[in-house]
């Protein structure tokens, strides 16, 4: 049974402009269901991925082809070159202004992706958050030289705040300092602090994928295989003649192509480190999104039939078509 207070709330949202949400792991098929709800209800896409907005950087990423493309119109993606910062901060703001101009003719919004953050920054805003101690960083530098490795300091920001330490992996260091360093800062912890600038004047639809695990982990291992096959190691090797070792070059299937280069690695222990790192971070990634409220979940890939009727119905009965 729908509550009063529920079904007053929708009503009062009716009049804001629509936007429909695409999330879920790498590999379920976003990309493909996204094409077909744009054709469908008059959509345009809107890339949530914290890699496709670099330019060059094309094998390692499954970006839309140009022909996915050219079917229907896409923003946020080849708009920065590699060595250029691009923070979730500057993504929410052009994304925001990406959803307003294609509003504003009519058409649906279709933000689809799988950089939780992204998401984040786009439907919650980013925190105003404290300037930049470095005496506090220094020393948090210095317990991590003494402990040996990030899992101590990981240790820490859980005690101070639980539910940031569980969206920041213990391997990435800048963040869980950054995260610790906020929550000191502000005595309080970050995820209390997050949020407040959320997105205003759109009604959000968020539809999620969800394929079974052990079909997705195959899909991945064949798409990893695939970018190397197609030439990721020569894509990387030109990125690092032209940039040099940026921090774009250190995500996922770079990272592993450049191992090759440094003769660190063999190919083949390339696309087995790079299909473990694509498994790995769709798992943390449901475990995100997870946590993204009122999701319509889908339980299976988003190019196959069955699934595309019921997103198609889901966004039609949205509509109220």
């Amino acid at each position: 049974m729908v509550s009063p207070a529920r079904t007053a709330s929708a009503l009062d949202e009716s009049h804001l402009r629509p936007v429909l949400i695409l999330l879920g792991p790498t590999g379920s098929g976003k990309t493909a269901l996204s094409l077909e709800l744009a054709e469908r209800f008059g959509g345009e896409v809107v890339s949530c991925d914290s890699v496709a907005v670099y330019r060059g950087m094309e094998l390692g990423t499954a970006k839309p082809t140009r022909e996915q493309r050219a079917r229907v119109p896409h923003h946020l993606i080849d708009v920065a070159e590699p060595d250029e910062p691009f923070t979730a901060g500057e993504y929410s703001r052009r994304a925001r202004a990406a959803l307003r101009e294609i509003a504003s003719r009519g058409r649906i919004p279709i933000v689809t992706g799988g950089t939780g953050l992204y998401l984040r920054a786009l439907t919650e805003g980013l925190f105003a958050g404290p300037t930049r101690h470095e005496n506090l960083r220094a020393r948090l530098r210095q317990s991590l030289e003494r402990h040996g490795s990030t899992a101590w300091l990981h240790r820490l920001l859980r005690r101070l705040d639980a539910t940031t330490a569980e969206r920041i992996h213990p391997n990435d260091t800048a963040k869980v300092i950054r995260a610790i360093e906020v929550c000191v800062a502000a005595r309080r912890p970050m995820s209390e602090v997050m949020g407040r600038d959320p997105l205003e004047g759109f009604r959000l639809l968020r539809i999620g994928l969800e394929p079974p695990r052990a079909a997705l982990y195959a899909r991945l291992n064949e798409r990893c295989a695939a970018m190397f096959a197609a030439g990721l190691i020569d894509e990387t090797r030109g990125l690092l003649a032209r940039f040099g070792p940026v921090k774009a070059l250190d995500s996922l299937g770079y990272r592993q192509a450049r191992r090759v280069l440094r003769d660190s690695w063999t190919s083949d222990e390339a696309i087995r480190a790079a299909q473990q790192g694509h498994r790995n971070y769709a798992k943390r990634q449901m475990t995100w999104f997870r946590r993204e409220p009122e999701v319509r979940w889908i339980a299976g890939f988003g190019e196959e039939a069955d699934m595309v009727r019921v997103a198609v119905e889901t966004v039609a009965k949205y509509r109220g078509d």
